[in-house]
């Protein structure tokens, strides 16, 4: 038994779904064992072992936004049809805030059982700050599931937006034969051509051909046998019946009067049995279509109106909306029943009964009118003023106290403000109610404090009753304007309605007025009074009939309040219909819900397929209920619906929801030959041809079982999802529509028809339109039969239709999902394309529209042009129409005298231009409008395998690259090729787009991301890949010329190479993009995957975020010639940031790369790197400092007094992270400078003519700062530093040893990060520091106590030769040991550094509940002067800054949380922490950090170096440390929050409270470096995250500071 099967078997005795639960239903019987669902087999099968041979699993990965709901181009999703179970991946971003405590909550039977729309599966998202979020979601049936994320924020549980998944049904039907010989000749029914085979074969939605047929039309079953072999040999797949139940007094088969059965019509005469025999003979029939001639079958199924004659209506008068249930709806019925007697009367009172002309239209109206008046309408709208006067003065004279006026003040006002302040206060009653007359009022005794409080100078209660009328009257004004409004709108309704349906020509010509036909449409159908219903409410048989409404809202039901489109006569109603009232669920119509359940429940059992009829006037909640029901019954339900919503997100509302799986759309609606390829273009294309998501986008990898379930892991395909519009049903013409002849012209229907089935989507057509009929057939009126041809006869354009419906087919099943359409003049070209063998068909199509009627010219079309590509002509065809008038038949239904013409076959003529052979198509002289020609087409020498070739490979030829070498493949930006190729080489250009920044594939793969994304084959770079190869031979001759120096690149160049070649010689122009495309990504993916596997877990298994940023590591340390760790040889060096530092002098900085040295090589498990960097610098200690500029040894500078301490602590690392790190301390390197500080050049003998081991240059950095470092700058002058003053070049440093502080650098320089220099002359800033921090920086202070304490701990475990340093203290030259010197800095670091808090700054700091205060007194326990202080609770950027710079000492900045990370032992932590949560809520930027406080005077947020104004504190970017937002700091901060937060603030009890709070942080560079060029998070940005155009786009340090915190976070996890 078989999953659908299965399913029809998962019901109730009485046909009940037993997910519906309906009143009244008898219980399951005992003895029915329920079968497993297919859910319970998608259990089951990823349970079972991996079989031998088993395809890869398919995963369909949908990425959430970090709000755990769907992006808006994702909210809804289509997944294909589960023939084998697969997976839908639900992915989030670790860390961000929809992970916190999420849990993923989908309908979807994930436990196995049966579908439940409001039974709700939980899955806990993993816990994880490091890794990946995923939850894997087994798939293996269709239909409509909703799910959302559940999460924490703060103290709430927060719900996610909602996302949805329908997924395609499976559809089986009978395998075909091919319709087309071996040698591309169609064959004839008789030669076997779509002959039914034994086989099935699954079809998908897109090769669904449907033929919609009217039943009646076809007689009684007993008749249907040869139309099943017309449409099974006319190669339609699926029959779309109109509704086959009995029908109404109308006899049209939308107005159903009995849902439960099968119509009359449908039996021979003398039939006799009963509802459910009748349902078994359909069922039967359907049967024998199915699987004697493959034809599924497809019904409309009518939800939302019942035929007015429906006999149950006398029961259940309750099911229709009606003034007794409906009360608003009481006037609308009188204004319904005043044209109805009025319509009666017409005759007798003189007027017109058939309306001939105008003036016919303007007197009946005004007669109406009358009548209308006469009704009193105005009383549903008014105030009843008797009724107020007298309830009011009863109040007033009741000797009770009255309630005292609550309202406003209106002592004195006036009855026009009174009327006002009653309905500002909304104490008008019954305000939108218009179920009664005089309803509306105001409660007696509010008015009566009203005007008591209104009118105090009047006592008398008469005299108050009459100021209350007065209000009331002005209360009644807007009132009387609405009633007089919907008046002049319903008789302007009602006007129209006449003139359309009795004057106009176009119209259906009613005739005479009486009470059968009466003026205008009936809206309300009057149930019989009667003994069955005499038991009903009289207003109860009155309901309302249904219908439309131009522009209606779909979601808002137009029976109930407010709506008043019954009233206004908006509705364009069917009086043969009732609207049915469901309420809103079962609970309040419980019989209707359980009829109608029975009915759809029938029907799916019956059907494969539905039609929801006026779908967009079916309440939403009505359809979901109902179709879920059906879906109980068949699971593989196909759903299609046409919507006139007029708007795709409103489409895709009702799509997502219902489980639509197919909008009908129609090529008519196409008023030209541009619009009608658009509509192709828009359905049935599918996919460009050479497009990139399919082979692009997928990858292999493991899967683990899903959640819950035991078993293996299975190798899969993982594909991303990247949201999906609602699929298409293209009909050429529908059912309801005019015909070819009075739409366009007769002859377009060949043409149309051959385009629309060439669209790669679900196809229909009507019998009329193969048929050629003159026009739309009278659906309801007419009973005459369908002519039946004989065999091997056709009608219309039924020969050609039929090879073209199967070849549909067989594209679809081929697949041939790649399409191009190209307009020109009066024709369209459709080609379709398999996208990995590129064979494919094509359609050229002469479109006749109406500027072509009676018109044989050939019109114009270029030739067409196929690139390497031979084509062959299959057929060639016009239709002549000998008369375009048919003799009326009595019986039988005809087409126009028509008959398929067949032309000469058109020779592709074949030719070779500078792209290679082509074939070119001529169409002749004779193809009159209408004419198609079709033509197959195969890719000359294209090998099949080049797809495969151009993807494979890739990890072969790049398995012996470093990482070096994939700096060259990945990166290289311009500045960095161009050194590294003596200018050869630098970054491409692509004309229309800008300049690409890298040279290596990462350049490539920022517009290919988007390419592939979207296959958007018209980008720039798709027309230059199109228009030449010289991209091709960049990518492989870069690296093919510098083979010499990265010999491993050589395979790598080879593999590029060969593949290039291939697609140069076989690809077609049209295809380069994709094969560019597919070895570009093919390439960097296995890049990727060689850096990975060279680095740490902590990179291979972390989330997509660390990741990125690991690669950064690539990115910044390469090779170039100009910039070395050696002065006598090029050697790979870290560059600050790219592009402003990729070669020279600038490329390599000793602060940029010991601070970026532990997140970009000790944290990624680059330890060679990060050693060859420590070695380098400790080669050029000199004066005790490292050089901040390197310049590759030769003549570095030696003004950064922070430099030797970062160096330090990243030396501090190494030993800690790397295998056997303290062996370093041991290694001895060349000096290369003698010991005595002389300056020598690089080459000069003294240079690197002494050595030192680590350990010995380490201990000789603290000893000379203990000693002091006094000296000034070698070549000190314009030509070191043109813009430093002469004393800026004196370098002076020194320990307190009072304190162990070391203080050093004057105002003239500035020696830590901060270090700009004044530039301009204009505003007085040259040479003068932004930023001096002379003094001791907070973050040296933080960075020296980290070396001593990790030197004291190596000292005490003789891992260190030195103890500590000589210092003379007090006149005395002694040791001063690390422990010694450090508690020094312990006992000192608060006094010195940290600003207390005043009792008048608590409410400024959001402060864990467990800290203390300490009051303003405490200033007395610190140095601190209050005079200076700006900002309490914070630690001091600098102790001790120069004289008349005392208040820089104050200034919140950066700086502090760095001190916090490497020493967090100095600091008291519950200061720390309220100083790290000022830092958050003051200097804490999207992306970085601030570098000072906004409330300093000296804040500038927004850095420009070219600012050339009088304005000191910006000009030429003075302010570059005073504002903007660094990046590195960021990390340093996450850090020191993590750290103190888990020891006294929320973290402390739950340390995924600071997690997750901290990774909200992060969400902005995380899309950042994902969705940037660069690929790299940037120096700074302006104020609040602002672009900032002088920042290097990627820095270093920025990057690594944040690996350094995803580390901390993984080890604290």
């Amino acid at each position: 038994m078989g999953i659908k099967d299965k399913a029809k078997h998962m019901l109730h005795a009485d046909g009940k779904p037993a997910s519906i639960k309906i009143p009244d239903g008898p219980p399951q019987p005992p003895s029915l064992k329920t079968p497993k669902t297919p859910a319970d087999e998608a259990i089951d099968f990823f349970s079972s072992a991996v079989g031998d041979g088993e395809h890869p699993v398919q995963v369909y990965e949908l990425q959430l936004d970090d709000d755990g709901g769907p992006n808006k181009d994702r909210s809804y999703i289509r997944l294909p049809p589960p023939y084998r179970p697969y997976i839908l991946r639900v992915s989030l971003r670790a860390g961000t805030p929809a992970t916190r405590n999420g849990v993923l909550k989908t309908n979807f039977p994930l436990d196995g059982g049966k579908f439940e729309r409001t039974k709700f599966v939980e899955r806990t998202l993993p816990t994880t700050f490091s890794k990946p979020v995923q939850i894997d979601l087994p798939i293996s049936h269709a239909g409509a599931f909703v799910y959302w994320i559940e999460y924490d924020n703060g103290p709430e549980r927060v719900k996610g937006r909602e996302g949805y998944f329908n997924i395609d049904p499976v559809l089986t039907v009978k395998s075909r034969a091919p319709i087309l010989s071996d040698s591309h000749v169609p064959l004839s029914a008789a030669q076997g051509g779509g002959a039914l085979q034994k086989s099935t074969t699954h079809v998908s939605l897109d090769g669904l051909a449907i033929l919609t047929v009217v039943s009646k039309w076809m007689g009684s079953l007993a008749e249907w046998k040869p139309h099943l072999v017309e449409a099974q040999q006319r190669g339609y797949n699926m029959l779309h019946f109109t509704p086959l139940q009995q029908r109404g007094e109308s006899m049209s088969p939308y107005s159903i009067a009995d849902q439960m059965a099968y119509d009359k019509a449908l039996f021979e005469q003398t039939y006799k049995g009963s509802a459910a025999d009748g349902r078994e003979r359909v069922k039967e029939m359907l049967r024998v279509a199915r699987e004697e001639h493959g034809l599924l079958s497809l019904t409309d199924v009518v939800l939302n109106h019942t035929a007015n004659n429906s006999e149950w209506l006398q029961d259940h008068p309750e099911a229709g909306f009606s003034p007794f249930n409906t009360p608003h709806l009481l006037p609308a019925f009188e204004l319904d029943t005043c044209i109805l007697e009025f319509s009666k009367n017409v005759g007798a009172r003189g007027l017109p009964t058939r309306v001939t002309s105008q003036a016919d239209v303007d007197m009946l109206m005004t007669g109406l009118k009358q009548d209308l008046d006469a009704l009193n309408m105005w009383q549903y709208y008014v105030l009843d003023t008797t009724k107020e006067r007298e309830s009011v003065k009863a109040v007033l004279m009741s000797g009770s106290e009255i309630l005292q006026w609550t309202g406003p003040d209106v002592q004195g006002r006036t009855v026009v403000q009174l009327a006002e302040t009653i309905r500002e206060q909304k104490l008008l009653q019954n305000a939108d109610s218009l179920g009664q007359r005089f309803a509306r009022t105001v409660d007696p005794t509010i008015a009566a404090s009203l005007v008591k409080s209104a009118f105090t100078e009047i006592t008398d209660s008469d005299a108050l009753a009459a100021a209350w009328i007065r209000v009331v009257d002005v209360i009644n004004v807007p009132l009387y304007e609405e009633w007089n409004e919907d008046t002049r709108i319903a008789l302007q309704q009602i006007k129209s309605r006449v003139e359309y349906t009795r004057l106009a020509d176009h119209g259906p010509k009613w005739g005479e007025i009486n009470a059968k036909l009466p003026l205008a449409d009936h809206y309300f159908t009057r149930i019989p009074a009667n003994s069955r219903t005499k038991k009903h409410d009289p207003l109860a048989l009155a309901v309302a009939n249904n219908g439309w409404i131009w522009d209606a809202n779909p979601l808002v039901n137009f029976a109930l309040p407010p709506s008043k489109a019954y009233l206004r006569r908006e509705v364009i109603a069917w009086g043969d219909c009732v609207k049915l009232r469901y309420g809103s669920g079962p609970e309040d119509n419980p019989w209707l819900w359980k009829f109608m359940t029975e009915y759809v429940c029938d029907l799916a059992a019956t059907f494969d397929g539905f039609r929801i009829d006026n779908c967009h006037s079916t309440p939403l909640h009505v359809g979901v209920t109902l179709l879920d029901a059906a879906r109980v019954v068949n699971p593989d339900l196909y759903v299609c619906a046409e919507l006139f919503t007029g708007s795709e997100e409103m489409d895709v509302h009702f799509v997502s929801r219902l489980g639509i799986n197919s909008l009908i759309r129609e090529s008519y609606n196409g008023h030209d030959p541009k619009e009608l390829s658009r509509l192709l273009y828009r359905h049935g294309v599918n996919k460009p041809i050479g497009s990139m998501d399919g082979a692009c986008l997928t990858s292999p990898g493991e899967l683990p079982p899903p959640p819950g379930i035991q078993g293996p892991t299975r190798s899969c395909l993982i594909t991303p999802l990247q949201g999906s519009m609602p699929h298409a049903l293209l009909y050429d013409l529908t059912h309801d529509n005019e015909s070819p002849l009075h739409k366009r012209t007769a002859e377009d229907a060949l043409s149309t028809g051959a385009l629309v089935a060439f669209s790669y989507c679900a196809i229909g057509s009507v019998k009329g339109f193969d048929d050629l009929y003159p026009k739309l057939l009278d659906l309801v009126g007419d009973n005459r039969r369908y002519e039946l041809a004989a065999s091997e006869e056709y009608r219309g354009i039924s020969k050609v239709k039929r090879i073209l419906n199967h070849l549909h087919s067989e594209m679809v099943l081929g697949g041939y999902s790649e399409g191009h359409v190209h307009q020109e003049n009066d024709y369209i070209v459709m080609h379709r394309i398999q996208p990995v063998t590129q064979k494919g068909y094509l359609v050229v199509a002469h479109t006749a529209f109406p500027n072509t009627k009676m018109s044989k010219d050939r019109g114009w079309i270029d030739p067409i042009r196929l690139a390497r590509t031979k084509a062959e002509c299959i057929l060639a065809a016009s239709i002549e129409i000998s008369s375009y008038e048919v003799p009326i038949d009595s019986k039988t239904i005809r087409g126009l005298p028509s008959s398929i013409k067949d032309l000469d076959r058109i020779v592709p003529v074949e030719g070779k231009d500078g792209s290679g052979p082509y074939s070119e198509i001529h169409i002749p002289e004779y193809f009159p409008p209408g004419s198609v020609a079709i033509f197959e087409t195969h890719m000359d020498g294209l090998d099949a395998a080049l797809e495969a070739l151009c993807s494979g490979g890739a990890d072969e030829a790049l398995k012996e690259l470093d990482l070096v070498d994939l700096n060259v493949l990945l990166y290289r930006c311009d500045g960095e090729e161009r050194d590294a190729t003596s200018g050869e080489f630098g970054v491409y250009n692509v004309p229309g787009m800008p300049a690409p920044v890298y040279c290596g594939l990462e350049g490539w793969m920022h517009p290919l991301r988007h390419i592939m994304k979207f296959n958007d084959l018209g980008h720039p770079l798709c027309g230059h890949l199109r228009e030449g190869t010289w991209a091709l031979d960049y990518v492989h001759a870069r690296l093919q010329k510098q083979t010499d120096v990265f010999p491993h690149l050589a395979p790598a160049a080879a593999w590029f190479k060969e593949r290039f070649d291939k697609v140069k010689e076989t690809a077609p122009s049209f295809l380069r993009p994709k094969y560019f495309a597919l070895i570009i990504f093919a390439a960097y993916k296995a890049a990727r995957r060689a850096a990975f596997e060279q680095c740490s877990d902590f990179v291979i298994t972390g989330h997509d975020f660390t990741q990125a940023l690991a690669l950064t590591s690539l990115q910044m340390h390469g090779l170039v010639k100009s910039a070395s760790l050696d002065p006598a040889k090029p050697t790979p060096c870290l560059a600050a940031g790219l592009p402003h530092f990729a070669n020279s002098w600038a490329r390599t900085w000793g602060r940029d790369v010991f601070i970026s040295l532990r997140g970009l090589f000790l944290t990624t498990g680059q330890f060679d790197a990060a050693k060859s960097h420590i070695l380098s610098f400790m080669s050029v200690v000199k004066h005790g400092l490292i050089p901040n500029l390197l310049d590759s040894c030769r003549t570095p500078r030696y003004n950064s007094r922070d430099s030797p301490w970062w160096m330090l602590q990243n030396i501090q690392d190494y030993v800690h992270m790397a295998p056997n790190g303290v062996a370093i301390l041991a290694e001895t390197v060349k000096r290369r400078f003698p010991k005595d500080d002389t300056w020598v050049p690089w080459d000069d003998e003294r240079a690197y003519s002494e050595s030192s081991s680590i350990a010995e240059i380490i201990q000789e950095i603290l000893q000379r700062h203990a000693d002091g470092i006094v000296f000034r700058e070698y070549n000190a002058g314009p030509n070191l530093d043109m813009q430093m003053k002469d004393e800026g070049f004196n370098i002076d440093i020194k320990v307190d040893w009072s304190t162990g502080i070391i203080h050093g650098g004057n105002a003239h320089n500035c020696g830590t990060w901060m270090d700009k220099m004044g530039e301009s002359t204009k505003a007085g800033t040259k040479g003068v520091p932004g930023t001096p921090r002379d003094g001791a920086p907070v973050e040296i202070t933080g960075l020296l106590k980290s070396t001593l304490r990790w030197l004291a701990e190596l000292s005490a475990k003789n891992k260190f030769p030195f103890k500590g340093v000589e210092a003379e203290i007090d006149g005395q030259r002694r040791l001063v040991t690390y422990d010694e010197w450090g508690n020094l800095l312990q006992s000192s670091f608060e006094k010195c550094y940290y600003v207390p808090l005043s009792v008048y700054c608590v409410t400024s700091l959001r402060v864990a509940p467990l800290m203390t205060i300490p009051a303003a007194t405490d200033d007395h326990l610190y140095l601190v002067n209050p005079g200076l202080i700006n900002r309490r609770g914070i630690y001091k950027d600098v102790y001790g800054s120069g004289a008349g710079r005392e208040w820089s000492d104050y200034q919140l900045r950066c700086n502090f949380p760095v001190a916090m990370t490497v020493a967090p032992e100095l600091f008291d932590p519950v200061h720390a922490l309220g100083a790290l949560k000022i830092a958050d809520e003051v200097l804490r930027g999207p992306m970085g950090m601030k570098t000072l406080d906004p409330t300093d005077m000296q804040y500038r947020g927004d850095y420009d170096n070219s600012n050339d104004s009088d304005d000191a504190s910006i000009a030429k970017g003075w302010n570059y440390h005073n504002g903007p937002e660094w990046g590195w700091p960021l990390g340093y901060f996450l850090r020191a929050y993590l750290n103190f937060d888990t020891q006294v603030g929320k973290g402390k009890e739950d340390p995924t409270e600071t997690l997750h709070y901290l990774h909200t942080t992060l969400l902005r560079p995380r899309a950042h470096i994902q969705n940037d060029p660069w690929a790299g998070i940037p120096e700074l940005t302006n104020a609040n995250g602002s672009f900032c155009k002088d920042s290097c786009p990627t820095q270093a340090w920025s990057m690594s500071t944040l690996l350094d915190f995803l580390q901390e976070v993984q080890r604290f996890e």
